[in-house]
């Protein structure tokens, strides 16, 4: 599933307020550090993950490599830090709600919002 801008954005919004979960050291990805993220992201769909100094592999490396591994998407990079996204298929976790590129009836209300305001700009002048 590949993000929209909108969808990023709105992921990185929700991204800052974490701290980060995972740590890619000097073993890299090992399997541990993957099926520790496997676990976490399954519980909570969005996670901050950091790379320390000793780690052979940089932000963007480590943050593609374990995207592909699990399945998720590689939301934002920024210095030593990524962030992954991946909907969880367990019924317990609450699901982030992403926006949608085009939703109908949200235009049609944002149209029907628009006119009003129109109308009434037109009074006020």
């Amino acid at each position: 599933m590949a993000l929209t801008k909108k969808q990023v954005k709105q992921l990185r919004g929700l991204a800052t307020k974490l701290n980060p979960l995972i740590q890619v050291g000097k073993n890299d990805l090992s399997e541990n550090a993957v099926k520790q993220a496997d676990e976490t992201i399954e519980k909570r769909e969005l996670i901050k993950c950091s790379v320390l100094d000793g780690s052979g592999l940089t932000a963007k490396e480590a943050g593609e490599g374990l995207a592909e591994q699990l399945g998720a998407e590689l939301v934002q990079v920024i210095g030593n830090r990524f962030v992954l996204y991946r909907r969880s298929q367990r019924d317990d976790v609450e699901h982030i709600r992403l926006v949608r590129e085009y939703d109908p009836e949200g235009q049609k209300r944002l149209h029907a919002l628009s006119s009003v305001r129109s109308a009434a700009c037109r009074w006020i002048i």
